[in-house]
């Protein structure tokens, strides 16, 4: 991938879309008006073929329904196409005996996709309000519905954010162009991320499945991956009718489309729907666990629209059941907004409400809570049992957030009566939390898991942010014989006025405790808000608690405006608390208000409400001063997860001590198969950022940076400009101090509110200081795009605040030399704990190497690099342990290392042993007399000497090499091996001096 630039990844693309059956055809040649993009006879010819029964005056109109679209801007346009593409078009005709015709009619065959023409189209040229070329365009049936930009990796200037900019002013230029886009890839010939042409670029992500049981992470296959994962043409025609939808948010529209995860999961439960439905299968159709944050509720929707499209079903009713009137709202509130997708959707307002809508016969989407299948009470006294309702068996019932609620079998519980309600329904449960294993077996009472989207797997993808965690624990003044119990004790109804529960309540909302820890959240929030813009939820014990903290945070000056969010009732509460007491209305408008990141409100205290079923992007902090456990704690800290613009992280600020409920919580994590930490510990991080600010200032002359502040202005620039100068001294030098200062910069920045970094910030700051002239003169300035406004670096702000970065990068997991890999390295990645993260390290180092030796050695590049996949491959599947996982990739450092062994002892300098490998592969042809290393020593050379600028695109200076090489293996090669041998000997010289001379 290294030899990648804008044209050959283009190139490339087509060479991958052409095996998987797409017509190739330049730009220039397609037959077409240049302001116009559809091509117009391809769509014709199209539905000609498909609708031969219709006459051709009816087809006409057909083409002027799917080409003339109404609306006024864009978006509404591109909504409109995608109605017709995916639901398509009625039209009517009458007969030569005037009888009436009619027939529906669609511009793609989504079922036999050979039916349908796929063509890819290089260098389109198209004039709208600016004339503008697309690097490539997908047509299907001369729909122009998927485009890519590229941008060159070899252009220090331009990334893939660039080729998204790029597509954003496309929109404004050529805007006939989206009016039928359904997908864009931005790629800049290694990374390669899918989204909508209306989406902004943190929405945009890598497709990292083929099949979906595999997961892709080296992103130098990234836009392989996603051609074969997503381009076949039977994947990518049921994406485009099913895995797309817009939304109109009062008149907004967002048009959104699913990831990867999503995709496969979907399609999994689609096809165990299909297999275990009543009466065939046992009617458990299994269990879909995607972690908080990651798009459930829209996968659920997905999966109800599919559902009620197949015609096996028969028009099934789906029953969207969840455990609590918040999950309720927010769900359905999204499904409104997919209507396009899942259709009417009917909420159950009450038991009897849901009682007759549920024993009619059409089908439909049904919203409810499980408590509505209660037992009621009649002139007789009490059900004592529920009735049945519905005895079809087209009837699926689909549980989110499947936990204590759902296994309720016993007389009179909610799951019974669903049961008895339902007795030939189907039941697939959706969770983004594990369920506590004490409380039921959960294959018993959904089936399987399909499909698992996990902690690790999110953050790497960028579909959640990392949540780091900071303990500020201010303790509880309780009684022993409490202390003793608090391990034991659970989440208890706020009006529990005796035991454990009410003794912790009334510790917290001491008023001396309150105070202190509402000055510490406005300090840590004042800080960290001064780096990062967002907002923040604080959780506190009880109703009462929220109150008293509201109080106490109000008479701080400096306090940002705040609302406190929980149910009120008028003839029990005191009415001091009257100020938080609001209507359903009222809390709608709070509840925007906070999700609008431009508005005041900026603080938000709870006791239980919006802890799950709620979403604001742009909130980055919570602070815990409340006792939460299990997936409760889970979904509570996930509220800070959401991906929002720069939004780097998340933050749990944790005042009443969590830390073993989130390891336990964990535990549960990767018990059920999952991987990742939720949060990580602060001092972890701490102790990493002090030992990073020794291993900078060693690169920069083990100074005393305190003594450099005492400097007059004069000795300081002497001095900044002799340390500059030496970190100049050579490349190597110079990008080691970039790596190890960014390592110290993102961990200075997730520590920032440690008392224990305060100290050493200005030391930090100084070492910035010299990063940028560094960079300033390594890496002169020039136009490009404006960077992230809401994270700032300590040079710009005052040393007391920080950037807060994402925690993976603390391990520096890119660029690191390989040479660290020596027998003191060896040993600690030896030692047990933490294995995952030492084998993405060495993974990282093994792959980076390779890269650079992939160049001076293929054959020995792909090996080693095929080795590496397999390793990899293996522990990810569970088939290869940690431990023997390491042996193995150790094994493969180590062979590099042997390399370098062996080059010296053979006397050759580093790019001549891939030749002598090369030659020694084929020393039974060989004649020479002498050792291999003389002929190597000429071969090389002869290449060297005939290298010029771009010798790889130039035929005249290929074939001066060819001849020179020629010569120098005449004679000493059988004429009938010679031009084998020629040809492997040029493919390793385009491999390893084809950016001559910038490598050379």
């Amino acid at each position: 991938m290294s030899l990648f630039n804008e044209h050959t990844a283009q190139n490339a693309a087509i060479d991958w879309l052409k095996d998987l059956g797409y017509v190739h055809i330049n730009g220039t040649s397609l037959e077409r008006d240049p302001k116009k993009v559809v091509l117009e006879s391809e769509l014709k010819k199209f539905l000609t073929h498909q609708y031969p029964e219709v006459p051709e005056t009816a087809l006409n109109e057909a083409l002027a329904q799917f080409t003339q679209l109404t609306g006024m801007e864009v978006h509404y346009r591109n909504w409109e196409f995608h109605k017709k593409m995916t639901q398509g078009i009625s039209i009517s005709w009458k007969d030569a005996q005037g009888n009436e015709k009619a027939k529906h009619l669609y511009p793609i065959d989504y079922k036999n996709p050979e039916n349908n023409r796929f063509i890819v189209s290089d260098e389109v040229p198209i004039l709208g309000k600016n004339s503008r070329r697309t690097d490539l365009l997908i047509f299907i049936n001369g729909l122009p519905l998927i485009l890519f930009e590229f941008k060159n990796p070899f252009d220090a200037k331009v990334s893939v954010e660039n080729a998204h900019n790029q597509i954003e002013n496309y929109v404004l230029d050529i805007p006939q162009l989206f009016d039928y886009n359904a997908i864009c890839i931005a790629s800049d010939g290694m990374r390669a991320l899918h989204g909508m042409y209306s989406s902004s670029f943190e929405w945009y992500a890598p497709w990292k499945s083929l099949e979906g049981d595999d997961t892709q992470q080296d992103e130098d296959l990234q836009l392989e991956t996603v051609l074969h994962g997503l381009f076949p043409k039977e994947t990518l025609l049921n994406y485009l009718q099913h895995f797309i939808f817009h939304e109109d948010h009062n008149g907004k529209i967002i048009k959104k489309g699913a990831k990867y995860h999503q995709y496969w999961g979907i399609n999994k439960a689609v096809a165990s729907s299909l297999s275990n439905m009543k009466p065939e299968g046992d009617g458990r159709l299994g269990v879909i666990w995607h972690t908080q944050g990651s798009g459930k509720s829209i996968s659920m929707a997905i999966l109800t629209g599919i559902l009620r499209q197949r015609p096996e079903l028969k028009n099934p009713t789906i029953v969207i059941q969840v455990d609590r009137s918040d999950l309720d709202e927010q769900l359905y509130d999204n499904f409104i907004l997919a209507k396009d997708l899942v259709g009417n959707v009917q909420h159950a307002e009450s038991t009897d409400d849901l009682r007759d809508l549920l024993s009619t016969d059409g089908g439909g989407v049904i919203f409810t809570t499980i408590e509505k299948f209660r037992l009621k009470g009649t002139d007789k006294g009490k059900e004592l049992q529920h009735p049945i309702l519905s005895e079809r068996y087209n009837l699926i019932v689909m549980a989110d957030e499947a936990h204590r609620t759902q296994y309720g079998f016993e007389s009179g519980g909610f799951a019974q009566n669903i049961r008895r309600a339902l007795p030939n329904a189907s039941f697939i449960g959706f969770t983004g939390t594990p369920v506590d294993s004490k409380d039921a077996d959960t294959e018993l009472v959904f089936g399987k898991t399909i499909h698992t989207y996990d902690i690790l797997q999110a953050v790497k993808d960028g579909a959640t942010v990392p949540i780091h965690y900071e303990p500020k624990m201010v303790p509880l003044n309780i009684k022993a014989e409490f202390t003793r119990e608090l391990e034991e004790v659970e989440e208890r109804d706020e009006d529990t006025t005796v035991g454990v529960w009410a003794a912790i309540e009334d510790a917290a909302g001491a008023e001396d405790r309150v105070e202190t820890v509402a000055k510490d959240i406005l300090k840590h929030f004042k800080t960290r808000t001064a780096t990062l813009e967002g907002k923040a939820m604080i959780v506190c014990m009880s109703r009462r608690n929220c109150v008293k903290m509201y109080n106490a945070l109000s008479k701080l000056e400096g306090c940002p405006e705040m609302a406190v969010i929980m149910t009120s009732n008028p003839g029990k509460d005191p009415k001091e608390w009257n100020p938080h007491m609001r209507t359903k209305n009222a809390m709608e408008a709070i509840k925007s208000r906070f999700r609008n990141p431009e508005d005041p409100l900026k603080i938000v205290i709870v006791r239980d409400m919006w802890l799950t079923g709620f979403d604001a992007p742009c909130a980055h902090t919570m602070y815990v001063d409340k006792i939460m456990k299990g997936h409760n704690l889970m979904q509570a800290i996930a509220r800070v997860n959401r991906v929002f613009e720069n939004k780097p992280n998340g933050l749990v600020v944790d005042f009443i001590g969590i830390s073993g409920y989130l390891a336990e919580a964990t535990k549960k994590y990767t018990g059920s198969g999952g991987k990742g930490k939720p949060t990580i510990d602060m001092d972890e991080a701490v102790e990493l950022c002090l030992e990073q600010l020794s291993i900078v200032k060693e690169l920069i002359g083990g100074v005393e940076l305190s003594e450099v502040m005492d400097f007059d202005n004069i000795q300081k620039m002497k001095w900044a400009g002799t340390i500059v100068n030496s970190l100049l001294k050579d490349d190597t030098t110079t990008e080691n101090f970039l790596k190890q200062e960014r390592k110290l910069s993102e961990l200075v920045a997730m520590t920032s509110s440690d008392e224990r970094i305060w100290e050493v910030q200005e030391e930090i700051g100084i070492i910035q200081k010299l990063r940028e002239q560094v960079r300033k003169i390594k890496y002169p300035p020039g136009p490009q795009r404006a960077k992230n406004e809401r994270i700032k670096d300590l040079i710009s702000k005052s040393l007391a605040s920080q950037a807060i970065v994402d925690l993976a990068a603390m391990y520096d997991l890119d660029k690191i030399d390989i040479s660290i890999i020596d027998d003191s390295f060896q040993a600690i990645v030896k030692d047990k704990g933490n294995e995952n993260i030492k084998i993405e390290l060495l993974r990282r180092i093994i792959n980076d190497e390779l890269k650079v030796r992939m160049q001076k050695n293929i054959k020995k590049g792909k090996k080693l690099k095929n080795e590496l996949e397999k390793v990899l491959g293996k522990y990810h599947k569970n088939s290869l342990d940690s431990i023997a996982a390491i042996k193995h990739l150790l094994d493969i450092a180590n062979e590099m290392k042997e390399d370098d062994k062996r080059t010296k002892e053979l006397g050759l300098t580093e790019d001549e042993l891939a030749f002598y490998d090369l030659l020694s592969a084929n020393s039974n042809i060989l004649n020479e007399a002498g050792p291999i290393q003389d002929l190597v020593h000429s071969v090389v050379d002869s290449v060297k000497k005939n290298l010029q600028l771009d010798w790889t695109k130039k035929e005249n200076a290929k074939a001066a090499i060819r001849l020179a090489v020629k010569k120098e293996l005449r004679g000493k090669v059988p004429f009938s091996e010679l031009d084998k041998l020629l040809k492997e000997v040029i493919e390793q010289a385009e491999g390893q001096y084809g950016e001559w001379p910038l490598s050379g």
